[in-house]
């Protein structure tokens, strides 16, 4: 998918996620084809699960308190302007301290950009720490499984990328795009240069 393409994708899914309610949010952060990176989609508010999503172990409890996130009109301003920052400015380190700034690194949009724009600047190590932190905070977080799982692929870690592209089959099926672009990562030969 082009980098068009994938901006018009994140783009009505954005669109989508403002009308619709109640908004499910869990992720489709940080890096993905949309706006400036990669294989999935992320835009501004990324509903982690669709509607065909199966849940299951995200209490209604923190679903409320990452719904309430994107409610505060200063939190989603301010997230946006970090999104803006990666995938229009590529610039991550930049993107990292905004990201920080928002108080809210628990939350798996947010950790999930942070390891997003630490991969983008070649720090692997501390990519993985905000991934896992991602997953720990919403494991079904969709987006994270699939970013994950490209940096399982970067790392030539295929057989931990085959385990994510199953956690995202288990939660979204093989229809989703974090499904298919993953999968469509893991076909290409061993040392081929994503594009993401």
């Amino acid at each position: 998918m082009n980098k068009f393409s994938a901006k018009l994708v994140t783009l009505a899914i954005f669109v989508a996620a403002q009308v619709a309610t109640p908004i499910t949010i869990s992720a489709f952060a940080a890096g993905g084809g949309g706006g400036g990176g990669g294989p999935a989609d992320e835009s501004i508010m990324h509903p982690s699960t669709s509607s065909d999503t199966k849940s299951t172990s995200t209490p209604k409890t923190k679903k409320s308190k990452k719904q309430s996130l994107f409610d505060d009109p200063a939190f989603a301003k301010a997230y946006r302007a970090a999104y803006d920052t990666i995938y229009e400015r590529h610039d991550y380190a930049g993107a990292i301290e905004q990201l920080r700034a928002l108080g809210h690194d628990d939350f798996a949009n947010v950790a999930n950009l942070i390891g997003y724009s630490y991969r983008k600047l070649g720090d692997y190590r501390e990519s993985q720490v905000w991934y896992e932190r991602a997953l720990k905070s919403d494991p079904n977080h969709v987006l994270t499984w699939n970013y994950y799982g490209l940096w399982q692929i970067e790392q030539g870690n295929r057989d931990q990328a085959l385990y994510h592209l199953s956690r995202i089959k288990a939660i979204c099926g093989t229809d989703c795009e974090e499904y298919r672009t993953l999968a469509a990562a893991l076909e290409l030969p061993p040392g081929t240069g994503l594009v993401y």
